[in-house]
């Protein structure tokens, strides 16, 4: 995998772009009481941005209705839920090969991730996202099966592509898991991109 991508501000901005598509589609798609949604971006602070991005990804988009109060907040390949680091980081730190521990170890480090932190991301990968319902949803869309026991690294390898093109689409099959249990999310990002 391509670790210079996380230091690659065209790729960091295309990446931003397609988080204000989601919030626009979020947006036009309005709240289920039928009020109109207002912007109400909330702060992150993200790990694992370079400082020139790092003021474009210090806010997750959302929206707050303007009857019912309830917030809508939009899908999204920057973040990965509620995880301090930004999900690029996440996806390319769990990849690095299975059996070069001292090179996830070395990119983890270079990123101040704890090695407890990267052995739940790798329990993460390996244990609940296989449980989530994207997962169960997409699972049989992959013949053959994925190795669960090898994600992410394994499911990247399923995106067709250059290095770029195949992380920024399974950052975007990934984006449904950016939202709370609960929260509609969009169908046609597997068609989409």
């Amino acid at each position: 995998m391509c670790h210079a991508l996380l230091q690659d501000p065209k790729f960091l901005a295309l990446l931003l772009r397609i988080d204000h598509e989601f919030a626009a589609q979020c947006r036009a798609d309005g709240c289920q009481c039928g009020g109109n949604l207002h912007r109400a971006d909330y702060p992150r602070k993200p790990r694992g941005c370079p400082r020139s991005m790092r003021v474009h990804y210090s806010w997750r988009l959302s929206f707050c209705c303007a009857v019912c109060r309830k917030r809508s907040t939009s899908l999204s390949v920057r973040f990965l839920g509620r995880r301090v680091y930004l999900a690029l980081a996440v996806v390319l730190v769990s990849g690095s090969r299975a059996g070069s521990n001292s090179t996830r170890a070395r990119l983890g480090a270079e990123l101040g991730v704890a090695r407890q932190t990267l052995k739940r991301w790798q329990l993460w990968w390996t244990e609940q996202f296989a449980l989530t319902p994207l997962w169960r949803a997409a699972c049989a869309r992959f013949m053959p099966p994925v190795d669960v026991l090898g994600f992410p690294l394994t499911l990247l390898e399923r995106f067709m592509g250059s290095p770029e093109d195949s992380l920024m689409r399974l950052l975007v099959f990934l984006s449904p898991v950016t939202l709370r249990a609960g929260e509609p999310a969009a169908t046609e990002i597997f068609e989409g991109r």
